[in-house]
């Protein structure tokens, strides 16, 4: 967990197969508002021990717990892919003062096996860090490498950090609930009958893992309410593409 600032509490969710971390570049921007929180999901390198049979039901519920642990019982969150799923859903159950998804996974409209895409991406990008892992700390010495190893998540992966790259392919690697998670297909987001806080629905316009045209325009059907933007020049993980 990283926790920084003072204000209102601010959660910041993670996707699948990353951790709190990869949240540390945007911290310092909302720390001066925010009592900032970046949770590591359970299963999830750093986070809570997952059992077998993991769901995302699981990774909730221990976000839920995380919470009471705490002692917060509402906060603002934000949620980047599978975390922007969490947020929808910790906002379902009236803990959200407001949410901001950024591309949320979990917004799948069932007809053109739009969530076995994501998944045979994400498949793909774990074979090539398995393949290449021990010789990340040369590689991504080179700015063009650095961007050819983010090009599924990130448009400018080369003006990342090369330990940032080192520490996301061992939290994709250190991920103990992955095979679990890749089998929970039958899992989606249900509408929001009504909102229950104020929500933006803020989709990666480059987005390979998540395609805006696809699932972002399924969302807006889930949650009509929500308020819509499209964050320009960024990919899939866009606080790890563009912090700022």
């Amino acid at each position: 967990m990283i926790r920084s600032g003072t204000g209102e509490p601010l959660v910041l969710l993670h996707g699948v197969l990353c951790s709190g971390r990869v949240w540390r570049r945007v911290v310092p921007y909302l720390a001066p508002q925010h009592d900032v929180i970046a949770l590591t999901a359970l299963g999830h390198r750093g986070g809570n021990t997952a059992k077998p049979g993991t769901t995302i039901t699981d990774i909730i519920d221990d976000a839920e717990a995380t919470l009471d642990r705490l002692g917060i019982e509402k906060a603002h969150f934000a949620g980047n892919s599978m975390g922007g799923w969490m947020a929808i859903e910790l906002a379902r159950r009236g803990r959200a003062k407001s949410v901001c998804a950024l591309s949320p996974a979990g917004c799948w409209d069932g007809s053109t096996g739009d969530h076995h895409h994501a998944i045979n991406k994400i498949r793909s990008i774990v074979k090539l860090t398995e393949l290449t892992r021990n010789v990340l700390p040369v590689l991504t010495r080179i700015g063009m490498v650095r961007r050819i190893i983010m090009r599924d998540n990130a448009v400018r992966g080369d003006r990342m950090a090369s330990q940032d790259i080192i520490d996301m392919a061992d939290d994709l690697l250190g991920c103990h609930a992955r095979d679990d998670l890749f089998r929970s297909t039958d899992k989606k987001l249900e509408p929001l009958e009504l909102r229950p806080c104020p929500m933006t629905l803020a989709w990666s316009e480059c987005d390979e893992i998540i395609p805006m045209d696809v699932n972002g325009a399924h969302a807006r059907k889930l949650f009509p309410q929500a308020k819509w933007r499209v964050v320009p020049k960024v990919g899939h993980i866009p606080m790890a593409d563009n912090p700022k």
